[in-house]
């Protein structure tokens, strides 16, 4: 677990130039036990690459991780990544999207953009987004390792979709994650290896910001009621400050825990 220090060094990082590195920050053995259930659901649902520019055409993704098996549901919650989101964020963040992204040999970069982009609100602004990236192989700058640039957060504009920016690679050793503001410019890195490079997205956003993925309809009700505490929090079924989100007055929360009840702002 992160001690304070780490924690708030890793914050600052966020905040001065847009990403953290965290080293060694996954358990071998749980890396090893992600990469091989992968192999397995991209042989179970015959996955292919996607054909456009943005997904790559030699890259394979396997979307809403979540549904797949308990074994996913250690990823949001992880004690060494979840603390530096919530700081760069709040404790009311989501979970955006949970994916796989095995970039294959042979493929190109994929183009530079910024992951808070299609929301329309000026820049520079507070995050609403912060995005992770665990490192199931090592990250390397031949086998594709995700492109960025520094500072760019602090940008008051996007990047031009398909237009050349000069970047640096964000080289990790397999077990680290690579974790960055919303707004910072990036994109997946050229492979140019006979190797995958594999690794795994775990993005949240804002607690008023939208999921990039629709966790309520995209996890059957029956999966998230055996979520953690906190998982079923992260995905959706809580109210965020006492008000955004709430049902008629109530939690969300009490459709997985029947009997219990949640106060709004206006009882507090």
């Amino acid at each position: 677990m992160l001690s304070p220090q780490d924690l708030n060094a890793h914050l600052e990082r966020v905040q001065r130039d847009g990403y953290t590195v965290v080293a060694n920050a996954i358990e071998p053995d749980f890396v090893d036990m992600l990469a091989e259930d992968l192999c397995r659901l991209e042989r179970q649902y015959d996955i292919k690459p996607a054909k456009n520019p943005f997904e790559g055409s030699k890259t394979v993704r396997i979307y809403n991780l979540l549904v797949h098996g308990k074994l996913y549901e250690r990823i949001p919650v992880h004690a060494n990544v979840l603390p530096i989101v919530e700081g760069v964020l709040d404790h009311g963040c989501l979970v955006s999207s949970l994916s796989s992204i095995a970039i294959c040999g042979g493929e190109i970069a994929q183009p530079i953009h910024a992951d808070d982009q299609l929301i329309p609100i000026p820049k520079p602004h507070p995050p609403t987004v912060c995005n992770t990236m665990w490192a199931l192989t090592d990250f390397t700058e031949a086998n594709g390792a995700t492109r960025i640039i520094p500072g760019t957060h602090r940008s008051d504009h996007s990047p031009i979709y398909g237009k050349h920016y000069d970047s640096i690679a964000a080289e990790m050793p397999r077990g680290s994650v690579l974790v960055w503001h919303g707004s910072l410019w990036h994109g997946g890195g050229a492979n140019r290896t006979a190797d995958r490079r594999i690794g795994i997205a775990m993005n949240y956003c804002a607690g008023y910001v939208r999921q990039q993925e629709n966790q309520q309809l995209g996890i059957p009700r029956d999966i998230a009621k055996n979520f953690s505490p906190r998982l079923k929090e992260l995905v959706g079924y809580g109210v965020y400050n006492g008000l955004i989100g709430h049902i008629n007055k109530r939690s969300p929360l009490e459709m997985l825990e029947e009997g219990k009840e949640h106060r709004m702002v206006w009882d507090l």
